[in-house]
């Protein structure tokens, strides 16, 4: 091995330092507000109950934490970046919410195994530098009988599309997958492996309004990390490009005869049981 080749755990270590200061650029808070029926969908979706044990994985600015507790359940939320978190202490506080927080990455979850009745992730875990080790620890965490629910975006939703031209724009990190392969049921229930059972899934939408294709492209460029992260590694032309492939994609999926930019964003919502 290179002085400069590293192990494949110590390349997995600085995948997710990179992919950290990817969520910690912008202002996450900015995007999160969009993805708040997501959020709720997928604990609607959970079925939590009053007095549940119940872990939000990737809780960013903690909607499905919060959500989880309003139905009465006993929450605790994960997140590595710490300004996410700092955030949904405020919300917990001021809803008077009593929501714990902490501070780990979705691989390396600080629990003993079986903890929680459930384990829910909204557009966080596809998001793991380890989507394997990833799943892994949701399984693991979760007790017998217990349940997993996980909402993602699809590949060929509307956030897919923003991904991608990422991607094309700016090549993703070594050894880095693609987050959208969590919008896959196949994909999640392989990933999850044979400890999960009853996998299931169903698609949903949530509509997004923006005055403009260009007032979309310009709060995604300014604030939502992976745009804002890729935008800053291009020059002036490159990142001109990148704004305007945003503009085409907004405009191709708006909805049409209706003022502003209206579009569906698709999701996908995974539910399976702890064997």
């Amino acid at each position: 091995m290179s002085a400069t080749q590293l192990d494949p755990a110590e390349a997995m270590t600085a995948l997710r330092a990179k992919q950290q200061q990817v969520w910690s650029s912008g202002d996450y808070n900015r995007i999160a507000a969009l993805t708040v029926p997501v959020n709720e969908a997928m604990v609607s979706a959970a079925a939590i109950v009053p007095g549940e044990e119940v872990l939000d994985v990737a809780t960013g600015t903690g909607h499905a934490a919060l959500a989880a507790a309003r139905a009465g359940a006993r929450v605790t939320g994960i997140d590595y970046v710490p300004a996410l978190l700092d955030i949904a202490r405020a919300r917990a506080a001021a809803e008077r919410l009593d929501v714990g927080f902490v501070e780990a990455p979705a691989e390396q979850l600080p629990f003993a195994d079986g903890s929680f009745d459930v384990a829910v992730s909204a557009i966080g875990v596809m998001f793991a530098a380890d989507h394997d080790r990833a799943a892994s620890e949701l399984v693991r965490v979760v007790r017998s009988g217990g349940r997993i629910v996980l909402a993602s975006w699809t590949r060929p939703g509307f956030v897919g599309g923003i991904l991608g031209i990422v991607g094309r724009h700016v090549s993703p990190p070594p050894g880095a997958q693609s987050p959208v392969r969590w919008g896959e049921e196949d994909v999640v229930a392989e990933l999850l492996g044979d400890d999960a059972v009853d996998v299931h899934s169903s698609l949903h939408t949530v509509t997004q309004r923006f005055t403009s294709a260009e007032a979309f492209a310009d709060l995604f460029l300014d604030y939502y990390g992976p745009t804002r992260a890729a935008a800053s590694r291009l020059d002036d032309a490159g990142r001109a490009a990148m704004r305007a492939d945003l503009v085409s994609h907004a405009e191709a999926n708006a909805r049409p005869g209706v003022e502003g930019l209206v579009t569906d964003w698709e999701f996908r919502i995974v539910s399976a049981t702890r064997h």
